[in-house]
């Protein structure tokens, strides 16, 4: 019987945090392809990836700011390059497919339902903005919806994936996108393996609980059974915890940058690379071993760098 590997997934800046919250979320180009690389060569296997303005760090669905670090990612490195179509608050969804219908990357995130994203609280804990869009960004949470419709869904799966051989990484907030997977698996539209992102924590979504975790973990099995690989993510300070369980429970796990600027407790990490470091360290000290690219390009049964379009 071959060993379980575990795969690393890597968020390098994501759209949530601004760049008043740390001077370490890159932001830039250069900054994203650095870390990006920075985090390959420390064991994530998959790079998760949004762009940003690079004279404010605004997230940015234009497919000509990914081209200024996308081809830079893939010569230095043979991680699986994942493309976001979440994009940012407030882009609508041809907006956010912009990007991934030019690029044709291996992999995309997809969320699995609308719902309420709030990063408002954030505003409690700061008054010092470098850059006039971030607060008005986060008080546009309260009162926005996530949308992620079915027929957005749909047209995602077959624009994006029957039309690119692009593959998924399912993010699933809340026990309903699971079904919600189920829904478009049953249809036909979505094909295994499956790779699904369980993912706590967020204002809106579950709750960062064990309990919940073993919930999440639980009814996926019952859905998808032998036909899905499951990763696990948390925000902020709940990051290691929930990570580390869900390895030990038989799952993969993410982090970065995008979920949770810290190393550890009041410690900023200074790169995505740290955190890498960090989680697969104790991987191994728990004796399981990280997949490498070529495995989980196999794993995952990826169309490979050389179908891509950068």
């Amino acid at each position: 019987m071959s060993k379980r590997k575990v795969i690393i997934t890597c968020a390098v800046t994501g759209s949530i945090h601004t760049p008043s919250m740390s001077p370490h979320l890159p932001v830039t180009p250069a900054q994203i392809a650095e870390n990006a690389m920075g985090a390959a060569r420390a064991g994530a296997s998959i790079l998760h990836l949004h762009a940003r303005h690079p004279e404010n760090g605004q997230p940015t669905p234009d497919p000509s700011v990914f081209r200024q670090f996308l081809p830079e990612i893939k010569s230095g490195t043979d991680a699986v390059i994942n493309v976001t179509t979440g994009g940012g608050h407030n882009m609508t969804i041809d907006d956010r497919l912009a990007g991934p219908l030019e690029l044709q990357p291996e992999m995309c995130s997809l969320n699995m339902g609308s719902m309420n994203f709030g990063l408002y609280p954030i505003l409690d804990r700061r008054s010092d903005w470098q850059y006039d869009w971030e607060p008005v960004y986060l008080e546009n949470t309260r009162d926005g919806i996530f949308r992620n419709t079915f027929a957005d869904i749909e047209a995602i799966l077959k624009r994006l994936g029957q039309g690119c051989g692009t593959r998924f990484e399912f993010e699933c907030y809340d026990v309903g996108h699971l079904y919600n997977l189920a829904h478009f698996v049953d249809r036909g539209l979505a094909k295994p393996p499956f790779f699904v992102q369980t993912i706590f924590g967020i204002l809106g979504g579950i709750g960062p609980d064990i309990d919940n975790l073993v919930h999440m973990r639980r009814i996926a099995d019952r859905l998808f059974g032998q036909d899905y690989h499951w990763s696990v993510l948390a925000a902020g300070r709940h990051q290691t915890n929930f990570v580390t369980t869900g390895a030990i429970m038989g799952g993969n796990i993410r982090v970065g940058l995008e979920d949770n600027l810290y190393l550890s407790k009041g410690v900023m990490a200074e790169s995505n690379e740290q955190q890498v470091r960090k989680i697969r360290h104790i991987v191994e000290e728990l004796s399981l071993e990280v997949a490498a690219p070529e495995e989980v390009r196999e794993m995952l049964q990826l169309k490979g760098p050389q179908n891509v379009n950068f």
